[in-house]
């Protein structure tokens, strides 16, 4: 069967834009993990747990890869902003705040996805997620919004100023070949 006409045009651009995507998810990704697994180690050693499960570790990456892909649908709803007359920091607060909500309700519904895997009532595994505290899902939405903020105001000065003058910025000029 023929490809329809005109088709083969579009082809190029959606590889460019799958790719894209690919590599902001894994940027996106190695940067929760980081931090995850910072987090991870931190909670180990003040458990005093030993050895260390490196179970852990693997769980943290995996939570970075869907808290990366749970940031992605958010920005892919509500698209990053940035008004110059406000600045970064002010036209991107409120929609830091707004990602939070995103990431915080897709994490519910995570939960209770995961507790229908595990035979359990959705609403009941999703209203579990949290250990039902609210105290502790303040606290995780706190940590989750420190973490997410960096990359906020980057993604809104990689707006406003552009790829390359960041990239300049954060790692010097690329030498040329032969200099």
């Amino acid at each position: 069967m023929n490809a329809p006409a005109g088709s083969e045009n579009h082809l190029p651009g959606i590889k460019k834009k799958i790719k894209s995507e690919a590599e902001q998810a894994l940027i996106l990704t190695v940067y929760f993990a980081s931090w995850f697994c910072a987090l991870t180690l931190l909670a180990a050693t003040t458990l005093d747990k030993h050895p260390i499960p490196l179970s852990m570790f693997g769980i943290a990456i995996i939570k970075a890869g869907l808290c990366a892909k749970f940031m992605l649908i958010a920005q892919a709803i509500f698209p990053i902003n940035v008004q110059k007359s406000n600045g970064i920091i002010k036209s991107l607060f409120l929609e830091s705040i707004l990602y939070l909500l995103v990431v915080l309700g897709l994490n519910y519904i995570e939960a209770g996805i995961e507790g229908l895997m595990h035979g359990k009532n959705f609403l009941d595994s999703m209203t579990s997620f949290g250990q039902k505290n609210p105290l502790h899902i303040l606290a995780m939405s706190l940590v989750y919004w420190l973490i997410v903020w960096p990359y906020l105001v980057l993604i809104g000065m990689k707006l406003a100023l552009g790829t390359n003058v960041i990239t300049t910025i954060l790692f010097g000029k690329k030498n040329s070949v032969g200099q």
